[in-house]
């Protein structure tokens, strides 16, 4: 792409700032990371306090396409939001994509939530708490490696692309199909977002440029929720067992 072509060229990329700017441009995308999750939270609070939330998830998981369908309205809001997120031509643009992006995984996940909170209930656990920790434990850890390494992890791209899509395969058919995927797939699920958090975390240190920090903050946020929704998906599964 051509510097009349990239809206960004003007700029330079984190690697190539000098360590105040580059530091600046850290620090901006984790405090907008942790807005996001903040909000995220939020939402989830608000939504179940208002007891609107077994609502939600009837509404969403109805019918034999209903969970079909939602994802395929969740992939198209993603892609408009990550597109606003990376408008170079209003910050105000960029931060609607960020809150557009936050308020549809807070939306998806109320029916995993729901029936995380029932489990919780009826079996007298924790769930939804040590799921969040183990969450951004492991987050953080890899995003540590990034940063203590420096290591460029874009030559995960071609793999994480190909496994990527084979699991939105898998996903679908299992939807259309009414099979079950298993704890196997799930361990694998988190095993891949661990390669995109270290994919995602270096692309942003290194080939984001510095005026992009709404939408790294936001490539960060998709990963930790995707990252979230499995691994609770792993935690409820060994409280039932227990």
């Amino acid at each position: 792409m051509s510097q009349s072509e990239n809206p960004y060229a003007s700029f330079g990329t984190v690697a190539q700032a000098g360590v105040n700017e580059r530091a600046d441009f850290i620090r901006k995308t984790y405090l907008h990371l942790g807005g996001a999750v903040v909000a995220f939270v939020l939402l989830q609070a608000a939504i179940f306090s208002s007891g609107i939330a077994e609502n939600i998830s009837k509404t969403l998981l109805g019918g034999q396409w209903g969970w079909l369908i939602v994802l395929g309205a969740f992939m198209i809001v993603s892609g408009i939001a990550r597109a606003m997120a990376s408008s170079a031509t209003s910050l105000g643009v960029q931060y609607a994509g960020l809150a557009l992006y936050v308020v549809a995984e807070a939306i998806i996940f109320v029916p995993l939530l729901y029936f995380a909170q029932r489990m919780e209930d009826a079996r007298n656990v924790e769930i939804i708490g040590p799921a969040a920790i183990i969450t951004l434990v492991v987050f953080a850890g890899l995003t540590a490696v990034v940063f203590m390494t420096a290591k460029d992890f874009s030559f995960l791209r071609g793999f994480l692309s190909i496994a990527g899509i084979g699991a939105l395969g898998l996903i679908l058919c299992s939807i259309i199909f009414g099979f079950s995927l298993g704890i196997i797939f799930v361990w694998a699920m988190v095993l891949l977002l661990c390669g995109y958090i270290l994919y995602d975390t270096s692309n942003v240190m290194l080939h984001y440029h510095t005026t992009q920090y709404v939408a790294a903050a936001l490539a960060l946020f998709a990963s930790l929720a995707t990252l979230f929704w499995y691994i609770l998906q792993l935690v409820m599964e060994y409280a039932g067992n227990d």
